[in-house]
């Protein structure tokens, strides 16, 4: 492991590069506050400082279900055209603020159909509240690409709705699919039908899994699913026995021999009960294996972090350098649902040369 220092300032400035972020994890605290206002939606409180402090506490509670329950409020504002807008233009311009240059955004349209509008004029609206915050971005100096990632919900029947509209507006800024929602209890395995209809329409796709359960749920998404990449995937670690000699089980093997990325967020890992600590959390242990881990958020509301807190944790924690950063970042572009030579474009012209000026 590198062991170069770097601060946050500098770490603020460098591009990176995050796979795995929930738009109904990631609002203002203030626009939560506003929007529930004008909905009439209760919330824990209506100070927006107060609120970033609830939801933190909240989703450290170290149990997956009580972090999902807390995006109840998130979700209540999000239910009409006017709070879908204003909350997928502000992701995007937060993202720019905080040096990202490629992002996919997911998010699950069925839950935002209680105000009356359908799941294609869920998908529309926010598209047209990310192209907005691109537009923004842009002309301020900071682009980000931006692209989403539609999400069935693993506990629900809808599943197969949202990879059709997956298909459907694959060419609208659509890049991808994911099953989302509680693990435990509910395999990819029985979305099948869906999976199977993304690959025959060319349609990549990630899968929630090896979080709240284990290797099971990783084998099932890769081996019968066909995933292409893992949500999390914290819990591989259970196919390496010692991950200090680094001798791998066939699972594990097939993971890092094939270059699947994981999805991987330390903080959330922390709130769900996944690691124990920043330093120890399997993040670092995976990297230095040669796994192609990728560095993310999950929400950046309710685990109130950032990519910079997130880069700056591993570094002033588990030892991280900047080539670690410029690793993980490199990392996530590679396996990004976008194509090759955008891809390419970003890590050649965006993210090599600024980390090199860095070091």
């Amino acid at each position: 492991m590198n062991a170069t220092r770097v601060d946050a300032d500098l770490i603020r400035r460098l591009p990176k590069a995050v796979l795995h972020d929930h738009l109904d994890g990631g609002l203002r605290p203030a626009t939560v506050v506003e929007l529930a206002a004008a909905v009439g939606h209760t919330l824990p409180t209506t100070d927006p400082d107060e609120l970033a402090a609830w939801y933190y506490e909240a989703a450290n509670s170290g149990d997956l279900v009580r972090y999902i329950a807390t995006f109840e409020h998130t979700l209540a504002v999000m239910q009409n055209r006017e709070g879908l807008l204003r909350v997928a233009e502000e992701y995007v311009l937060d993202l720019a603020a905080d040096g990202v240059v490629y992002a996919e955004v997911r998010y699950a349209p069925e839950l935002n159909t209680r105000g009356g509008l359908s799941l294609s004029e869920v998908v529309e609206t926010v598209q047209e509240g990310l192209a907005a915050g691109m537009a923004k971005a842009a002309a301020a100096g900071t682009p980000v690409r931006v692209g989403t990632l539609l999400c069935g919900m693993r506990m629900f029947d809808r599943v197969r709705e949202a990879a059709d509209l997956a298909v459907a507006y694959r060419d609208a800024g659509v890049v991808g699919f994911d099953i989302a929602g509680a693990e435990d209890g509910f395999p990819p395995a029985d979305h099948l039908a869906a999976f199977e209809h993304l690959r025959r329409e060319n349609v990549p796709f990630t899968i929630h899994a090896g979080e709240a359960h284990g290797l099971p749920s990783i084998h099932q998404a890769l081996q019968v699913c066909g995933a292409q990449r893992i949500g999390h995937g914290v819990r591989i670690t259970e196919d390496i026995p010692d991950l200090a000699a680094g001798k791998l089980g066939r699972l594990a093997g097939w993971v890092r021999d094939r270059r699947i990325a994981l999805e991987m967020c330390p903080t959330s890992n922390l709130q769900t009960g996944c690691a124990t600590s920043i330093a120890e959390h399997p993040i670092t242990a995976l990297k230095d294996l040669g796994f192609r881990v990728t560095l993310n958020t999950d929400n950046r509301l309710v685990s109130g972090t950032t990519m910079t807190r997130e880069m700056s944790l591993l570094v002033e924690e588990a030892g991280w350098g900047i080539e670690d950063l410029r690793t993980v970042t490199v990392n996530a572009l590679k396996s990004a649902f976008i194509p090759f030579d955008e891809r390419n474009a970003l890590i050649e012209d965006v993210v090599l040369p600024a980390y090199a000026a860095a070091l």
